[in-house]
């Protein structure tokens, strides 16, 4: 009799755990809220950017709720994992290291670095190509490498901790760089305006968009990057249902399909595109 009311019970907690996945129409999204012009938040303190105004967006294709919350960048996996939300919506660029822990969707927007300084620095006119690709870095990509590896020598570089511009600085591509950390961007910002960094690494638009808004004379320099440690676009981060498995796991993988499909009618539709050129000032649309 115990064993059949326990097996009752467990029937019971399924379906009630069914119930309040599948029948829920919110979808809980972490993002930073310090990173712009991806995410945000105004003066009021609500989040605001590109990837808030996309996350609302493709819950309407999926059809539920949207509940965008904030989380600091360095528990953004953390947290998803212990499912204080369902994605992550974070300038998150798609990585082989990061799909060891999580899934993404496909990638809805490019992220490319660039390095900066500030006006008058010796390391303007950085001699290199506009841009290199450093998933199978060609003979010209190689030599600039070279340039900016000597151009680094000596000099500290800052850059946000935990990111894919961390991981290139100490990776060696640019040899043994004096690599500066801070928890967000701003941060990093901040910094390089007064003086206390001599050059940075982020996402070209975290440079511009900094320029743009402080009046603060900000320079990009050398070329720009993708592919390689700067991985394959950006993308919504998801836990990887594999590892659960049961109604959880199912819920995720859900969740992965939905996101996927929303994706791609936001991107025929034109959404993806109309919202970069808003927040980024050009397509950054993949």
């Amino acid at each position: 009799m115990n064993i059949f009311k326990k097996t009752i019970f467990s029937v019971l907690a399924s379906l009630l755990i069914i119930g309040n996945v599948y029948a829920s129409d919110k979808i809980r999204i972490g993002t930073e809220g310090a990173y712009p012009p991806w995410n945000s938040k105004d003066a009021s303190g609500k989040l605001i950017g590109f990837e808030v105004e996309l996350a609302y967006s493709l819950c309407r294709y999926i059809g539920r709720q949207c509940e965008v919350v904030e989380q600091d960048w360095d528990g953004m996996i953390p947290a998803l994992q212990m499912r204080k939300f369902d994605a992550i919506m974070a300038g998150m660029s798609i990585t082989d290291e990061r799909k060891k822990v999580i899934t993404f969707s496909q990638g809805y927007a490019d992220e490319v670095a660039s390095l900066a300084v500030m006006k008058g620095s010796s390391l303007e006119g950085i001699d290199t190509p506009a841009g290199i690709g450093l998933s199978s870095p060609n003979g010209d990509a190689k030599k600039a490498l070279k340039t900016i590896t000597a151009a680094l020598a000596g000099k500290t570089v800052c850059t946000q901790t935990g990111t894919i511009h961390q991981n290139f600085l100490e990776s060696g591509d640019v040899g043994k760089v004096n690599v500066r950390t801070y928890k967000t961007q701003d941060e990093v910002n901040l910094d390089l305006a007064s003086g206390r960094c001599d050059v940075a690494l982020a996402a070209a638009v975290a440079f511009t968009d900094y320029a743009d808004k402080s009046g603060k004379s900000v320079v990009l320099v050398g070329p720009t990057f993708s592919g390689g440690a700067f991985g394959n676009g950006v993308g919504v981060g998801l836990r990887q249902a594999s590892q659960l498995g049961g109604t959880l796991g199912a819920r995720d993988a859900e969740l992965l399909n939905a996101f996927n499909k929303a994706i791609n009618q936001a991107r025929k539709d034109g959404v993806i595109s109309r919202l970069a050129i808003k927040h980024f000032g050009f397509d950054a649309s993949m």
